[in-house]
């Protein structure tokens, strides 16, 4: 992911993540949009990558879509991440 997009994604951002799943002839497109509770980097139990401590770490976002459901999604290489709206200092996202 660009940095340019990373410093944008701030609690309270309203995003639209497009997520694809290759298949053999075809990509199946999933889009979720909300609004962002949080992004982080965690590793997973992964022992093989050989990065930072042995593990391998994905970037991972929190959103609060809609109608209230909460959803995190695991960011890959084909995950595209769009910023909709930056928040205003006093918005607070965990609401």
């Amino acid at each position: 992911m660009a940095d340019d997009i990373r410093k944008l994604l701030v609690p309270g951002a309203r995003v639209r993540v497009t997520q694809q799943i290759a298949a053999r002839e075809y990509a199946l497109d999933t889009v979720v949009e909300g609004t962002l509770i949080s992004y982080t980097q965690k590793p997973t139990g992964s022992w093989f990558a050989h990065s930072r401590d042995d593990r391998l770490w994905l970037d991972r976002i929190t959103l609060r879509k809609d109608d209230g459901e909460i959803s995190v999604l695991n960011l890959d290489d084909y995950a595209k991440v769009e910023v909709l709206e930056v928040p205003s200092a006093n918005v607070d996202a965990t609401k």
